[in-house]
């Protein structure tokens, strides 16, 4: 295969925005379109060292795999093992536990199904996973496996029948991602058959060039370059990726391939040798920028400065030309590093983190190393609910009248809402035994007490909510109808950082995130009209207080990084959040609040419990810690919201 130095480039341009993109700078937005630029790279290299073996009769599968397994594993082994002992010391066990899961799924080339389980890829919680980016080395991977299988067994039709076929794989592929970020987001991005498409591009590249060599055209070749850099810039995380929108920088890298010519004004641009030069080292690259920035994340609590992030984007780039120099360049070459230490090294490299894996997560992220873990661990929280988890009912569920009781006694109560009111379950479960009284307990993650079909169109929200508040109103014994939610998300469409979601309702769907504060009003003046004229006790649970960490992490890297600290003075550490900006964050739900009243609503004063006159805080005058993450209040905070809840019912 003949070498072309503006491929290198290419792979700079690639892993320089994916760096800086993942370090948090605004300007590459569009950064992590650098990944599929390395899709398509791959499938064209791939599929012309087969294609040139093949028709050469010299394919050997052994040989290929050796060849992905001296470029690969070495690099990306040193990378895990410099990882462990920094998750050792900064991670918290349920990090741990996480980053050992990783550590098998890498081993099983399998982190890209690991991940899409787990989050998604834009998630405030996923910057934190030094392995996060090992999900597009799976796919990679997966591809080299599969890939030429199929075209040894595929060629006794013919060059042209197998290209034909790649071409109609690729657009089957593409269409189904197309579908797949309508459906099943998360699940689009990071599995391989919504991506394929990308890695076939290459493919098909690769039988044009091999077919009719590399055609000069600088008008096309700089309109390639061109069009990836205005993706990088451009994109953000709001456009739906992969999807038709991923065909622009794919159609670049695919053009650059083709008439890319060395005398062509991109592809001087892309063999100079800065580019080349980072080119040569983007593997090592795109291995150490994550795990840099991970651990930054984890070890500093509060945000990296952008200065910081800039150091380690440039050392990200200074390790890796230590890795490329000193481990991928020697095991490359034959005559240091023999075929059977290879496969030998191999089975070593990929079995010592899958044992590390198993062992950290049957250890639970060796969480003996806190002090006061366990007391963290012992408070509730909403992840820990049983009737918000796997006691959820499903809406077929709850039209059969099958619905999650707490409480022992007498079913008086419904509680309907989003995650904030299933956080509140597990301490109305103890105050109803007390009280001898029973409760519907009705919830989903982001799913709004709303009527009016109101939702994001994903899972069945609207048909759940509608079902609940049509049964507890039709109920006889029940007199008190309760709902709860993060209202400001519907308001909005997003708390903090997250990707902006779109609501609709009956009436029309929101096309932009200024358009839900629309669909919230008319579906909570539909909602508040329809439980006003129940006959029905309604109290409304006003927003809690959001903030800016989450609380048990913080407590728990405390103690972590500090053995000495009683718990006390560690959750007293946690940064509060000023009533102005409580304020400024559920201005459209109280302008909306204040709109309804009736006789029989009533309304909780959440800030009152969190809040004094000037700040909002996460625990108590006696440092109890009252809430689990940034938004969610543990059962220590839902007690407080129930007893003020409670006050009501003697009214």
């Amino acid at each position: 295969m003949k070498y072309r130095a503006e491929i290198d480039g290419l792979r700079a341009l690639a892993v320089v925005p994916v760096i800086l993109f993942h370090a948090g700078f605004e300007l590459f937005g569009g950064g992590f379109v650098g990944v599929d630029v390395f899709f398509v790279i791959s499938g064209y290299l791939i599929t012309t060292i087969l294609v040139e073996d093949i028709e050469n009769k010299r394919f050997s599968i052994a040989k290929f795999y050796e060849r992905r397994a001296r470029r690969i594993l070495p690099a990306l082994f040193f990378v895990i093992l410099v990882c462990i002992p920094f998750a050792w010391m900064w991670m918290l066990p349920t990090q741990m536990k996480d980053f050992s899961q990783s550590l098998v799924a890498v081993s099983l080339f399998a982190s890209n199904i690991l991940f899409w389980r787990e989050s998604g890829y834009f998630d405030a919680a996923a910057e934190e996973k030094p392995l996060l980016h090992t999900w597009s080395l799976a796919v990679e991977e997966q591809y080299y496996v599969l890939f030429p299988i199929l075209l040894i067994f595929a060629w006794r039709f013919g060059k042209n029948r197998v290209f034909w076929m790649i071409v109609v794989m690729a657009t089957i592929s593409l269409l189904l991602s197309e579908w797949g970020w309508r459906n099943t987001e998360i699940a689009n991005f990071y599995l391989a058959p919504t991506r394929a498409w990308e890695l076939f591009s290459g493919s098909i590249a690769a039988f044009l060039v091999q077919k009719n060599g590399v055609k000069k055209n600088s008008f096309l070749a700089l309109f390639g370059l061109a069009i990836i850099v205005f993706c990088i810039f451009f994109y953000d995380e709001e456009i739906p990726f992969p999807s038709l929108y991923a065909l622009v920088p794919v159609f670049g890298v695919v053009l650059l391939i083709l008439y890319a010519d060395r005398e062509t004004l991109a592809a001087k641009i892309l063999s100079s040798k800065a580019f080349v030069g980072i080119g040569l080292i983007s593997y090592s690259a795109y291995l150490w920028h994550q795990p840099l920035f991970a651990f930054a994340r984890i070890r500093l609590l509060d945000h990296p400065p952008e200065a910081l992030m800039l150091t380690l984007s440039l050392t990200s780039l200074v390790l890796a030309y230590l890795s490329w120099k000193y481990i991928e360049i020697p095991f490359r070459n034959r005559n240091k590093v023999s075929r059977k230490l290879v496969y030998t090294s191999s089975m070593i490299m990929l079995f010592i983190p899958f044992g590390l894996g198993l062992y950290g997560h049957f250890a639970n992220g060796f969480e003996n190393r806190i002090a006061s873990w366990e007391y963290l661990r012992s408070i509730p929280v909403v992840g820990d609910t049983y009737c918000h988890n796997e006691g959820r009912r499903s809406e077929a569920q709850l039209r059969e009248n099958n619905f999650c009781i707490i409480g022992d006694g007498s079913l008086e109560i419904a509680i309907i809402g989003d995650s904030h009111a299933g956080a509140l379950f597990d301490a109305a479960n103890d105050f109803l035994i007390s009280k001898n009284r029973s409760a519907l307990a009705v919830s989903g993650g982001y799913c709004a007490p709303l009527l009016n079909g109101f939702s994001d169109s994903r899972g069945d929200c609207a048909e759940t909510i509608q079902t609940a508040i049509n049964h507890a109103i039709a109920s006889e014994n029940i007199s008190t109808i309760i709902i709860a939610a993060e209202w400001a998300n519907y308001t909005t469409g997003y708390r903090g950082n997250d990707k902006p979601r779109l609501w609709a309702d009956n009436l029309g769907r929101a096309e932009s995130p200024s358009d839900n504060i629309e669909l919230f009003k008319r579906s909570f003046a539909n909602t508040f009209e329809t439980l006003s004229a129940s006959n029905k006790r309604v109290i409304i649970i006003e927003p809690v207080p959001e903030f800016h960490y989450y609380a048990h992490d913080w407590v728990g890297r405390r103690l972590l990084f500090s053995q000495e600290e009683p718990i006390r003075e560690a959750v007293r550490s946690l940064p509060s959040i000023s009533v102005s900006e409580y304020d400024e964050r559920n201005q459209a739900v109280f302008s909306v609040f204040n709109r309804h009243s009736s006789p029989n609503v009533s309304y909780v004063n959440t800030k009152s419990l969190f809040c004094d006159e000037d700040k909002c805080y996460q625990y108590n005058e006696d440092g109890l810690v009252l809430y689990s993450d940034f938004n969610h209040v543990n059962y220590h905070g839902a007690q407080k919201i129930i007893r003020a809840v409670s006050s009501f019912f003697n009214r």
